[in-house]
């Protein structure tokens, strides 16, 4: 037995678990997802407990009983809670500010960059160095995130650049010249 995968998923109380063979919709106070599990998995609901079983004992079926689990309890908790991701932007002159709903980005380019959210994504900038990405979808959070790093990665000399809260940049040492000039 997959040891996520045997866990049982408890349903809060504002959340609503509509199955029906391989779908399942999950329905709460933040919004509503869905999704298509494969084959090798079943759900089974029993009160306020959610399970998900696998139907053979085949390699696959092992490998996607985890998996579906941890996804469906991710929906669970994203309608119930929400996810947020937040990043922190160092280095001189570098800094965020909303436009309306859309994140716009100074990072030391010869323009400005704009970041429109996905649905069910907002943006919140605290200060001008701290950006927060918050939703629902705990996929569309994290791709979010990442494409916001992706515009001006840290880079490895200085450290500048956006990083995750909490990221740990490894830093090289520069250039070593020789004793003066000659």
């Amino acid at each position: 037995m997959s040891r996520i995968g045997k866990r049982p998923i408890t349903i809060p109380a504002k959340v609503e678990v509509a199955i029906d063979g391989t779908n399942i919709v999950v329905k709460g106070p933040k919004g509503e997802l869905s999704r298509t599990l494969r084959d090798n998995v079943s759900l089974s609901q029993e009160g306020e407990i959610l399970h998900v079983n696998r139907r053979d004992e085949t390699r696959t079926s092992k490998q996607l009983h985890g998996l579906s689990r941890t996804l469906v309890a991710n929906m669970v908790e994203g309608v119930s809670q929400g996810f947020q991701r937040r990043l922190e932007i160092q280095g001189v002159g570098y800094r965020a500010q909303l436009q309306g709903r859309n994140l716009v980005l100074n990072m030391g380019y010869s323009h400005q960059v704009q970041i429109e959210p996905p649905d069910g994504i907002q943006f919140a900038v605290e200060g001008t160095t701290n950006v927060i990405v918050s939703g629902y979808d705990k996929e569309i959070v994290g791709n979010t995130a990442a494409k916001i790093r992706a515009v001006r990665p840290p880079e490895p000399y200085k450290g500048k650049g956006i990083r995750y809260a909490g990221e740990v940049v490894r830093r090289k040492a520069g250039k070593t010249g020789k004793g003066g000039k000659k």
